[in-house]
């Protein structure tokens, strides 16, 4: 028994042993698909200069010097100055420390209800109780938010919750959240007449339970990569409602009332102003679709076997 034992726990790979493979495994898919190393690359430069921008930025974000108004880029001002005589390359990094949270905190709030939601809406979805008649009025509920377009609603959302911060990170996850209802409720359809959680009806396991041990870890792979996708796609839609005058109040640091303040200048040759922001705001959106396409492959246990499969 005791030799049985101890060979078990040699066969056994250590949780450092798997982690050790595992990163061997991401960075062969980084060096096999440049374009995914390229969307980290971009991520992680975006995140690093937020955090450490107070610290590298030359000017105060919102000091305004009038005797440099509007001047283009030259050796003191290496990004030039906007309307105000505000320094852009300053202002550039700090508007991830606005814009990211706004996106992160909008899109991880808007996945974690819609996918619990769409959890509960597959699994309970088909079957003759009451609980269906809940399944069938969310989804028409689901159908009637997403016939609206999206920046029209969220800018209303802003207009009804008021012109903050938190209005845009509400209204961010508001809109978000049918997207991510949908794709959990997909997997859990089919997931859900897999024999394994079948076993587990049949052995007692409570709904909540096959939920929350085996149908849910299962489904997350689509819902993973979508989250990395509209956290880009989040930042672009705060970008938007500040544009237009519903999002961030000027003059915070952030890539769509930077733009907003700086477009109505391009017609005058002096374009800096906008085109550094829209710039640094187009980089961050394909970084997050890169990383969101990478995810995908990453967490999808088919995609995976195949693709080690080619890499070996």
């Amino acid at each position: 028994m005791a030799t049985a034992t101890a060979g078990a726990a040699q066969a056994a790979p250590a949780p450092k042993a798997r982690g050790g493979q595992r990163l061997r495994f991401f960075l062969a898919v980084l060096r096999a698909r440049p374009a995914f190393a390229v969307g980290y690359a971009i991520v992680s430069m975006t995140v690093l200069i937020g955090i450490i921008a107070p610290w590298i930025v030359p000017y105060g974000p919102l000091v305004a010097d009038p005797n440099v108004y509007l001047l283009p880029p030259y050796a003191a001002h290496i990004l030039g100055t906007d309307g105000t005589g505000m320094d852009i390359f300053s202002r550039v990094l700090f508007a991830p420390r606005v814009d990211l949270t706004i996106a992160v905190l909008g899109t991880l709030l808007s996945a974690c209800i819609g996918s619990s939601i769409g959890a509960i809406v597959g699994y309970y979805e088909g079957q003759r109780t009451w609980r269906t008649a809940i399944a069938t009025f969310v989804m028409r509920s689901t159908d009637v938010l997403q016939a609206f377009p999206v920046f029209v609603f969220a800018i209303a959302l802003v207009a009804v919750f008021g012109q903050s911060v938190r209005s845009i990170i509400l209204a961010i996850a508001f809109v978000n959240a049918p997207i991510y209802l949908r794709l959990m409720r997909s997997q859990v359809l089919s997931i859900r007449r897999m024999r394994y959680v079948e076993a587990a009806y049949v052995a007692g396991a409570s709904d909540i339970s096959i939920l929350v041990r085996h149908i849910v870890p299962n489904a997350m792979a689509p819902v993973l990569s979508q989250l990395s996708v509209n956290i880009g796609w989040s930042v672009l839609l705060t970008a938007g409602l500040s544009f237009v005058g519903a999002g961030v109040v000027a003059p915070t640091p952030e890539w769509g009332s930077m733009i907003a303040m700086g477009f109505q200048n391009v017609v005058t040759g002096q374009w800096w102003p906008s085109v550094f922001p829209g710039i640094a705001l187009g980089l961050t959106v394909f970084g997050f679709a890169l990383v969101g396409a990478s995810i995908e492959v990453l967490a999808d246990p088919g995609r995976r076997r195949i693709l080690s499969g080619s890499l070996s």
